[in-house]
């Protein structure tokens, strides 16, 4: 079985059951998924801003057993740095959250799965399904 990274707003989609998920459906299906420690931290970053109560953030702690959760390392950061730094250069600026995830792409040598394709197209060597 292969293994995807899932973008945050994929996830999201799937969490909510939105129906911005349906274009997606076909490249999921029959995968593994992973996400990265920046999705987790987005996800509850999200939860806290909607001033979530503990129910539904225990709801969201249970779904994400449904992934694998990729940690960083110093390889990670040493990509992240440079993603920023190419992005900057060629006057396409990644935020910091995108460029963690786009990090955990290139580290794990994994497909990324994202709502907004746009944002990751300056980075070199990122394989993307949208």
């Amino acid at each position: 079985m292969d293994t995807i990274l899932l973008d945050t707003n994929i996830v999201s989609f799937i969490f909510k059951g939105d129906s911005r998920i349906i274009p997606y459906e076909p490249f999921l299906k029959g995968k593994r998924f992973a996400i990265s420690f920046m999705t987790v931290a987005e996800l509850f970053q999200w939860a806290a801003v909607r001033k979530w109560g503990i129910q539904k953030i225990n709801q969201l702690e249970t779904y994400l057993h449904n992934y694998a959760v990729l940690p960083v390392d110093t390889e990670s950061c040493r990509l992240w740095g440079q993603i920023r730094a190419d992005c900057q250069t060629v006057g396409r600026p990644i935020s910091p959250q995108d460029a963690w995830i786009a990090a955990t792409a290139l580290r794990f040598d994994l497909p990324l799965v994202t709502h907004n394709a746009a944002d990751f197209e300056p980075v070199k060597g990122i394989k993307k399904i949208f």
